[in-house]
């Protein structure tokens, strides 16, 4: 989609995911390995009485979600920037749900524009969890001046 077709506002849902246990842990394993995440003696000590899930792979299950709809799709460029916020632990069996939603554009130049997208994540009791906003650059339609 061009940039000047996104309009703010534009809003998607994501289809639900449940956190398996086993990948939720391997994934910690390899690329965040902290005890409440991989160790589950540990975790039962802690505040939240369980193995969480680490927030990037909180992020990633719905990630991909979100990409299967990607709002830009054959006209994005690039991506950006991202920021995550991460708001309440999420554990194995948690089903998430979520919403893709427009929240600003600005042209960058007369061949493309950036649009912003805010991901919120849910678990299964509707609490946030996780916040993303996610800086897309995608083309601009052609004009004599933006020719591709």
């Amino acid at each position: 989609m061009y940039f000047e077709d996104i309009k703010i506002g534009d809003k998607v849902e994501l289809a639900p995911v449940t956190v398996d246990k086993e990948e939720m842990v391997a994934f910690a394993k390899r690329y965040n390995p902290v005890p409440f995440h991989t160790d589950e003696e540990f975790a039962k000590k802690t505040k939240a009485g369980a193995l969480t899930s680490s927030g990037l792979y909180t992020f990633a299950l719905m990630w991909a979600e979100y990409v299967t709809q990607d709002i830009g799709g054959e006209q994005t460029i690039a991506g950006l920037s991202m920021r995550l916020d991460f708001k309440a632990p999420v554990f194995a069996g948690d089903v998430l749900r979520g919403t893709a939603e427009v929240i600003s554009k600005h042209e960058r130049n007369p061949y493309n524009g950036v649009f912003t997208v805010r991901i919120d994540i849910f678990n299964s009791s509707g609490e946030l969890v996780l916040t993303n906003e996610t800086d897309t650059v995608v083309k601009r339609k052609p004009t004599e001046e933006g020719k591709e």
